[in-house]
Order: C-alpha cells, then structure tokens, then sequence
C-alpha cells in the first residue's frame, strides 16, 4: 500500500506484482508517468546492491487503481517489497496493512519524498498499522498523531523494520523541528509614514488586502514586509495545514518537520500565470498557495501582467484556488493577505510637491489600467503614501531629544492586533477575521449606529463606493471598532475606512 499525490489530497494505490514465465522484463502499468516507469531501473540496481535476487522472468506491476494519475519517486519502495514479496524473499504477512513511500537509489539507499505529510494522512485515515519512510522524512510524518513511523536509511534498514521493527519514531519538540521562514522587519525601522503604518495595523487585525501607493522611497517595499511581524502566531492546526502546503510544494528538507510562521512570499513581477497560482498536468500550489495565513507582496503591482493579475480575483474572493482539470480538480487554501506597492505613474512623481510628473494623462490611464476595476475592488485599503521629510530621515541620526518619542515598534502594535483577533474570534463564526466574513454574518454583525449607517448610504449612493466595495468598507470598519475596542461602528470609524477608498476617486479623476 501506498498513496498518490493530487494536489494537497494522497489517494490510496494498492501495488500489485506478478512474476511469470518468459523473458526477463519488468513492465509498470497505472497510467504511470515517466518517472514512476524508470523506477524499473532504480529497483533493479537496489536489490542488486542491497543483496536482495533480481527476480528472473517477466514481472508485471501494477498500480490500482488504474485510472488515478501517478507521478514521481514515491512508488520506488513499494514496488521493490512487491518483488520481494513476488520472489518468496519476504513474507506477505510483513506487509500487511503496512504503507510504505521513499524514492530509492542505486546503492538501495532511501531518499525522501515530498508530500509525505499528505500520505501519512491519508495512511491514518486507511487504518494502517505503520508507515514505512525514509529517514530524512521521518519527523514530517510523525507529526500525525496515532500512525506508528519506521524511518529506515536503506533498502536493507527497511527489510529489518519489517521482520523486527524497531519503535516508532519519536516525535521531536516542535521548537526544534520547527522550519526556519524570514521574519518580517520591525515597524520601529519605518520613518514617519503614520497613514501608512495606521493602514498596516488595520490589515493585520482583520487580514485585509492592502494597496500601497507612492513615489520611488516613501517606504512601501519596507511597510510590506513588516506585516509578518504584527501577525499572530499560528495554531498547531493552522502549522500542520501549512506545513502539508510546503511538503506537497516540496520545500521542507532534511529535519525541518513543522512550519510555525507566517510565510511572506515576494513574486517577481516576471512570473507567469502558473508561478502565482499553482498548476501543470498535476497541479502544485504556486505562490498564492504558499502564502496561505501569510502574506502575498506583489511589489511593482503595474509592472504585472494583467492577465496575471486578474487571475487574483477569484482567489482573493473566496480564500480559496480551485484548479480544474481534465481529469480531476484540485482545491489548495490561500487565505492570503495580499499587499500590493506601485508607483502613481510610469515616473513615480505625479502628486509630488516638489518634483514635477513628466507623464501625461494619457500615459497615467495606461498604467493604471493594467489593474482592472474588479481587482482594485477586492482591496479594501488603498494607501497613498508621501515622500518622507527630511526631518524624519535624519532621526534616527541625531541625538534624541527628552521629548521625542521613538517610532512605537512592532510589538507594541502586534498586542493590539491580538487583541483585536481575540474580539473577533469570541463574536464571528468558527473564529473568522472580518476579511473572510460571510455576508450573511457581517449584516448581522457589523452594527453600525444611526450615524455610521447615514454616512455609509451617503457614500453609496454618490457612487464613491460599488456593492462590493461598501461591504468592503463595513468590514474594515469593523476591525477599526474591534482595534478601539468599541462595539457597534462609529461615525469616526466608518468615515477612517471610507478614506481607505479614496483612491478609487483619484484614480478615476486622473
């Protein structure tokens, strides 16, 4: 027994040898791919040099079910303990209800396999009495609880656990198991920039997609990358559901067992429709995917191709990338926080009081339209930024005064946006952030006051927000009543998240 890979979900494959009369020949059938059919040469060399008999004759292996796609190494392993069960060189009774997944080498050495996580999962689930892994996989699997793990070295160290296994494989502390993410930058590094930083709070606290926009060094490639360090910290089951992410990606190596933060993924501006959402004839998460209960900084957002931004839409809408194919669809989480930078226009000086744009209208529409209307939509705080004063720049250089205050850091912004998270885990449904509300919820939820919904209907009906976007603002509202801890919306609160949107107007004008 064994599993194959479709996206995040391991699907039980039974592998089945026979040896028979006639030449020598070792035939894989399964709608295999190119990499399981070269297993035959693999196996071969690895029984050979583990010491084991090459069966003679012609062997047929096959992989049920038949119709269920089968990609990589993973297979190598059982399909050698089929032969040596096929040749009367191991008892059947050793692989009852055993599950077995490594890639072999040519020495009989096993190597590990990505989405061991998914396959001891699924192993769990199928009520099997143990998982055969390679070392080097060993801490990744055991991270299931109530499926015993042989880790083995080798093709030989496999065989013994077998006959004799030894015990399980402890599980490891997950401090020292724990895979090693970049944090993010600290907030007391960030100069001035109040409006800014405000926005930022107010995207942790609710996980809402935020749009920076400003001239080359205002401090919004800096701002992006301090969001990881406001974040809360991750549940066990939030780190297990990454870490499956990573696997499946495979992008876990060595002893790294448990992912515990929060990812920050950075895309180039370069990367195709498939690097951002995941895909291929298999398909496997791409960066959207990764980012998931992270952060997703598109930097030079413009500089996208807009197919490739559009492709967003979806995603950002439902928390979640559907990947449908001919044969079967794949579903991968992407609660992601989307942070977005671009420059006003191709120079990066429109709206500046000093510097003069050198663009036209014209040229200023063309660059904006790159982001349609609907993505722009699913933003829910869109940030123009300034150019930093002089004064601010140099403070870190000067001696301070009694009465300067440093800039407030990270933790300090990081306690109220866990309480924040607290209030909104004790009132929304299953613990949900107010970005990821259902509607049904947040009408029974956001409670604006009497003046609050005025502003609100005043809003709409100018047409300065959509449908859509006037959602969108109660939502950020919410999470602006929930930093001051205050209950139902102010006036004060929905009038701060309707200056999230005034760029839409800006934009529209220019």
């Amino acid at each position: 027994m064994t599993a194959a890979l479709q996206g995040l979900e391991a699907h039980p494959v039974t592998v089945e040898v026979d040896l028979g009369p006639g030449l020598p020949a070792l035939t894989l059938v399964g709608l295999a791919d190119t990499a399981v059919q070269e297993a035959r040469e693999r196996v071969r060399s690895a029984l050979r040099h583990s010491g084991f008999r090459v069966p003679q004759g012609r062997v047929v292996v096959n992989l049920a079910p038949a119709d269920l796609r089968k990609e990589g190494p993973a297979f190598d392993l059982p399909v050698a303990l089929g032969l040596l069960v096929a040749s009367g060189q191991l008892e059947p009774a050793a692989l009852a209800q055993v599950w077995s997944a490594a890639e072999l080498g040519l020495d009989g050495s096993l190597r590990p396999i990505r989405g061991m996580l998914s396959i001891a999962l699924q192993a769990r689930a199928s009520g099997a009495r143990a998982l055969l892994v390679p070392s080097a996989n060993a801490c990744e699997a055991s991270l299931v609880d109530g499926l015993p793990v042989w880790p083995a070295a080798s093709l030989s160290d496999a065989i013994s656990q077998l006959r004799g296994p030894a015990s399980a494989a402890a599980r490891p502390p997950d401090d020292e198991t724990a895979v090693a993410l970049p944090a993010g930058l600290d907030l007391a590094a960030v100069q001035g920039q109040q409006h800014g930083r405000r926005a930022l709070e107010i995207a942790a606290a609710g996980g809402h997609h935020l749009l920076l926009i400003g001239p080359p060094g205002s401090g919004k490639t800096m701002l992006a990358r301090c969001l990881a360090s406001l974040l809360p910290p991750l549940s066990h089951a939030e780190a297990l559901e990454l870490t499956r992410i990573h696997s499946v990606a495979g992008l876990l190596s060595g002893d790294e067992s448990l992912v515990r933060q929060r990812p920050f993924r950075a895309p180039h501006h370069s990367c195709t429709g498939t690097a951002l959402i995941g895909g291929g004839s298999m398909p496997r998460p791409g960066e959207v995917g990764l980012a998931h209960l992270g952060v997703l900084f598109l930097d030079e957002l413009t500089e996208f191709r807009p197919g490739v931004l559009d492709l967003l839409r979806q995603p950002l809408e439902l928390g979640e990338l559907r990947l449908q194919r001919a044969r079967h669809c794949c579903h991968f989480p992407c609660a992601i926080t989307l942070v977005g930078a671009a420059n006003p226009c191709r120079c990066g000086w429109h709206g500046d009081p000093e510097r003069q744009c050198s663009c036209s209208e014209a040229e200023r529409r063309r660059y904006w339209s790159r982001l349609s209307g609907p993505l722009l939509d699913r933003i829910d705080l869109q940030v123009v930024m300034r150019r930093p004063q002089a004064a601010d720049l140099a403070a870190p250089y000067r001696a301070p005064a009694v009465t300067d205050e440093p800039p407030e850091a990270s933790a300090a912004v990081a306690r109220r946006v866990r309480r924040a998270h607290r209030r909104m885990a004790s009132r929304n449904p299953a613990g949900l952030n107010n970005a990821r509300l259902p509607s049904a919820d947040l009408r029974r939820l956001a409670e604006p006051d009497g003046a609050a919904l005025r502003l609100w209907e005043q809003a709409v009906d100018q047409g300065r927000i959509s449908a859509r976007g006037g959602e969108r603002v109660l939502r950020v509202a919410r999470t602006i009543s929930d930093l001051e801890g205050e209950g139902p919306i102010s006036a004060a609160a929905l009038a701060e998240a309707l200056l999230y949107r005034s760029f839409d107007q800006q934009r529209d004008c220019s």
